[in-house]
């Protein structure tokens, strides 16, 4: 089947390198790499109609500039398949948007990261089950057996995908508390050793902790890495709709808020509790000298 992609980063690069191998025509354009395409309008000219073009690129004002150029180059009964980061409200609008003008707009949340090329890629789609079922052979070949589906309407897939991310931070934040006791114990523990034990028949065993071992392995002490912790967006958004629907996100939010205090080289709040202390009970501080 043929497809053009939109995007050669990690995972744009790795996806097309697997459906090539899967046996599709992958025509692709990204400006920051050698590709088949000088432009979106060239890439659009290189795929036959009906026409899938799949975005894989940042989440924001380059998928929405992306969105609206291929909005005036396709006809209708083409496609487009936004596999970003995207906010699910943001692909509730784009597939109307497109429908507007005979196009179809699909929402794929793709998941497995710089492993997806070997591994396969997780990928929950959401749209109209027309293209969907056009688009089976794509997904298949991204996909390892049992990881793609068609979850719903617009929407649904980078909805899906946000609640994954969420769900994602909070198995990050509890490995990363049970190794920070362990590591602070009166046990001289080798860490890399725990990962690689709980791998095996614990009931703590997951692809995460598969990874955590591999970079024990690698730096058993996480010397060379500084504790930052960014967030691309999803845990933020999972955090908002649980307020909206009034659903207890207990840990999932203290995970979002875990990798805001990460970035602090000195909490302010700590500042002010060491500073009341010592108002109310004459509580000695620490000088920053």
């Amino acid at each position: 089947m043929q497809l053009g992609m939109v995007g050669l980063g990690r995972m744009g690069a790795g996806m097309t390198e697997r459906l090539t191998q899967g046996g599709h025509d992958v025509k692709t354009y990204d400006p920051n790499v050698d590709s088949t395409a000088g432009s979106l309008a060239e890439l659009v000219q290189q795929v036959e109609s009906p026409r899938h073009v799949w975005l894989m690129i940042p989440a924001g004002e380059i998928t929405e500039n992306a969105f609206r150029e291929l909005l005036a180059l396709l006809e209708p009964g083409d496609a487009i398949i936004d596999g970003g980061n995207s906010n699910f409200r943001d692909s509730q609008r784009r597939a109307r948007e497109a429908g507007e003008r005979n196009l179809f707009f699909l929402d794929a949340g793709v998941s497995g990261g710089i492993w997806g090329l070997r591994e396969g890629f997780a990928i929950m789609v959401g749209g109209d089950g027309e293209p969907v079922g056009r688009l089976g052979p794509i997904f298949e070949s991204l996909a390892p057996e049992g990881g793609y589906g068609h979850v719903g309407p617009s929407g649904a897939g980078h909805f899906v995908k946000m609640v994954h991310n969420g769900i994602e931070y909070g198995l990050m934040q509890a490995y990363a508390e049970g190794f920070d006791l362990m590591q602070a114990s009166e046990f001289d523990l080798d860490l890399h050793a725990v990962a690689e034990l709980w791998r095996h028949g614990s009931v703590v065993r997951s692809w995460l902790l598969d990874l955590l071992a591999r970079a024990l392995e690698e730096d058993p002490s996480l010397e060379g890495i500084r504790g930052y912790v960014e967030d691309s967006g999803e845990g933020r958004w999972t955090v908002e709709q649980a307020i909206e629907h009034a659903v207890p996100l207990h840990v999932i939010t203290a995970a979002l808020y875990a990798r805001f205090a990460s970035r602090e080289d000195e909490s302010f709040a700590a500042k002010v509790n060491a500073a009341l202390r010592n108002q109310f009970g004459g509580h000695a501080v620490r000088s920053t000298d």
